[in-house]
């Protein structure tokens, strides 16, 4: 027998498309809808609100597609209390778990609304007391409540300002498909901006690198960029460290010159003649505080007092000390360093920003430089709807920015 629920949700549905998606999920999830009411917006100010009669064939599809359409800020008109369950075991969830947003969530219980702690797409939510969070499917344990279904769960959609109110002061490229033909000097000083904004505030700055950071000579641009306190965590695998510290041991990356631009005799073994070195001292910073390490985007970090989180991969050399070769505990250190981020920059790295990107609240601005437009795009397919892209060369990019936020700041010498 066919079930039905009533949604609703306002904003600018109809400019930004957000109505046709919802249409769209809802019959390429096998349902049904009927528009009860739309009320469109008159003016470029007004918001736009229609409420939708959603119907599915039975209650198990029908809860799945209320959970879907969360993820455009589409919610029940009655919601009702959360309906909780017990996991029956480690690492497992209830069959009808609430599949969680990276949005903005709140949960009904007791009648009344408990925001949830640290919101995170592909979890489920415990609740603890009074208290709810999101959890991974690893971290569950035996006898944690868990809400299931979409009952009881609202989803809230953050506040941007509408295209037309956009001033000189907002990010205007936000509202853009992602592009190499953009006016990257203005973008630079557009996030700059925001950069000088994040740290008046008193929020963190998270970094998310690959090594072409170092492959494309802008290191030391990275590090300018890190002792004026503009890096306050990075997120990296083995390689943007290793090819870092080969940099500052061999002058070399993958074994290329980067003062010349060239390989060099036997250069193909300094990244894992780095890694060694670094392995007799346990770790990076045991390797500064030798004196081995003398400079460099670690030994910056270190030297800063600026935590990083290093997760490896099945094709890593070595790895380095600090590495997380157990990719779960990887992601639990992850999470951890992200109180208190207020901004991400991800550059040149396609694999450790959808992995950032999973883990970060839609709360947090998100911007991805890289020289293929595909990385952000995939971020904003995975859900990272909040990622926005620039597509440029990162050691141009990073050099430019160094110079707009750096006083005295000069070109690195391989840029």
């Amino acid at each position: 027998m066919a079930v039905s629920e009533v949604v609703e949700t306002s904003g600018h549905l109809m400019d930004t498309g957000v109505l046709a998606r919802v249409l769209d999920d809802v019959l390429e999830y096998g349902g049904d809808y009927v528009i009860e009411s739309l009320d469109v917006g008159r003016t470029h100010d007004d918001e736009s609100v229609v409420r939708i009669n959603v119907t599915a064939g039975s209650n198990d599809h029908l809860q799945r597609l209320l959970m879907r359409l969360q993820a455009h800020g589409v919610n029940q008109v009655q919601p009702g209390e959360a309906i909780l369950r017990e996991a029956e075991q480690d690492g497992v969830f209830p069959d009808d778990f609430y599949s969680t947003t990276n949005l903005e969530t709140v949960v009904r219980i007791g009648g009344d609304w408990v925001r949830v702690d640290n919101p995170e797409m592909d979890c489920g939510l415990v609740v603890e007391g009074a208290r709810v969070r999101t959890v991974p499917v690893s971290d569950v344990r035996h006898g944690d409540r868990l809400v299931c279904t979409a009952s009881g769960v609202k989803v809230v959609l953050p506040q941007r300002e509408h295209r037309a109110n956009a001033g000189s002061a907002t990010f205007e490229f936000m509202n853009s498909v992602v592009s190499s033909e953009k006016p990257q000097a203005l973008l630079v000083r557009q996030i700059a901006d925001r950069l000088r904004g994040v740290k008046a505030d008193g929020d963190r700055i998270l970094w998310v690198g690959g090594p072409a950071v170092v492959h494309t000579g802008a290191a030391p641009a990275m590090v300018a960029l890190i002792e004026a306190g503009y890096v306050d965590v990075l997120f990296a695998g083995n390689a943007l460290a290793t090819h870092d510290i080969e940099s500052a041991l061999f002058g070399t990356s993958l074994g290329v010159d980067l003062s010349k631009g060239s390989g060099v005799e036997h250069g193909h073994e300094h990244h894992i003649r780095a890694i060694n070195a670094v392995r007799k001292y346990g770790s990076i910073a045991g390797a500064v505080q030798s004196g081995l390490l003398t400079g460099g985007v670690m030994h910056a970090l270190v030297t800063a007092g600026k935590p990083f989180v290093l997760v490896g991969s099945v094709r890593d050399d070595g790895p380095l000390p600090d590495v997380y070769t157990d990719v779960i505990e990887g992601q639990r250190a992850m999470r951890a360093q992200l109180p208190g981020v207020g901004f991400a920059i991800m550059v040149a790295t396609m694999l450790h920003s959808i992995a950032t990107g999973n883990i970060l609240p839609a709360s947090i601005p998100l911007v991805s430089v890289d020289i293929n437009p595909a990385t952000v795009t995939k971020l904003a397919d995975r859900g990272s709807a909040q990622a926005i892209g620039i597509v440029t060369d990162i050691g141009l990019f990073l050099e430019q920015l160094a110079l707009t936020l750096v006083p005295g700041y000069h070109s690195g010498p391989a840029a």
